[in-house]
């Protein structure tokens, strides 16, 4: 298995780019393939703020999907893919319906308005902004404190004094032909653990304020937080060139999931609105299981990155900031 991509921009039919306000500590990222995309999703928390994942259903008629938008604002932030809309319509992007255009934008959100400012959230005119600059040559993809990523913060089971910053990331995984990139935007209550060692990367602090709790001691906060504090989700995207059903998108998207399991804990809790979408586009004949396993590697890697790219802001503390066990 080998690793070739660094940015989800040069997986070939996608493009994907953000916007952010960073004095207010929100933003949105959108990710596009202006041919059309199978698309696929699922939902695992319990408090998602979604758009357009009904027809992203197995049996349901629209067969094709022009963008994610992944954006902070909790419900506000939706707004961001009214905006996306527009912008591709403009393009000449959508789904012809015989009287003009209609491009499908499915979203989901992440609650961010307690990082930062709680206004102004995102809205169409950021998500036109990230759109157009997704559709630019050599549109580019930043982690960390950019994006949906911008006010995302972890490990908030002892309050936002003891919570640490989250933030955007990407990761990718491949084999010959076959390639799977992902980007996430982590924001999630719980810690998020290095799968490959089992060491958690960013949490929950101590009472000192220097160092992550390990995960049982955490766990063991949460079971104690119970019910747990508003203002978490983890929101992602993994787009892959193989040529794929919606079905087979939506088994996808399915395994796809067990990397939040692998690397947050706790995770899909009744305050998450955990999430991940499906884009599909591409002439590569793949096992779907072999799809999905690579789906798990290459979200496993957006959630890490997204903690050690991100930088302390808002008042808190980024995993860069802390010296290493």
């Amino acid at each position: 298995m080998t690793h070739r991509i660094t940015d989800i921009n040069q997986v070939e039919g996608f493009c994907a780019a953000s916007a952010e306000n960073a004095r207010t500590g929100t933003g949105c990222t959108v990710i596009l393939c202006p041919q059309g995309a199978v698309g696929a999703v699922d939902v695992r928390g319990g408090a998602p703020a979604t758009r357009e994942t009904d027809l992203l259903r197995p049996e349901e008629t629209v067969q094709v999907l022009h963008g994610v938008v992944l954006s902070g604002g909790s419900a506000y932030g939706l707004a961001a893919s009214c905006g996306v809309a527009e912008e591709l319509e403009r393009r000449g992007v959508g789904l012809d319906v015989g009287v003009g255009l209609v491009p499908i934008v499915s979203s989901a959100c992440v609650f961010d308005l307690a990082c930062g400012e709680p206004s102004p959230r995102p809205d169409a005119s950021m998500g036109a902004r990230a759109c157009a600059r997704a559709l630019e040559p050599g549109a580019s993809l930043t982690s960390g404190n950019h994006g949906a990523g911008c006010g995302c913060s972890v490990g908030k089971f002892a309050g936002p004094t003891r919570s640490m910053k989250g933030g955007l990331g990407q990761g990718a995984a491949s084999r010959g032909e076959l390639v799977v990139a992902a980007v996430s935007a982590v924001n999630a209550c719980g810690s998020v653990i290095d799968p490959s060692c089992g060491r958690v990367l960013a949490g929950t602090l101590d009472e000192t304020g220097t160092t992550p709790l390990d995960a049982r001691a955490a766990l063991e906060l949460a079971l104690g937080a119970d019910p747990l504090i508003r203002g978490n989700t983890t929101v992602s995207c993994v787009v892959t060139n193989a040529r794929l059903t919606k079905a087979q998108a939506t088994k996808v998207a399915q395994m796809a999931a067990d990397a939040y399991a692998h690397a947050i804990v706790p995770t899909h809790t009744t305050n998450d609105g955990d999430t991940v979408f499906v884009m599909a586009h591409g002439d590569v004949e793949a096992g779907v299981d072999s799809v999905g396993m690579l789906a798990v590697t290459a979200l496993e890697e957006a959630i890490v990155d997204a903690v050690r790219a991100a930088t302390a802001a808002y008042g808190l503390k980024a995993a860069r900031d802390l010296t290493p066990a």
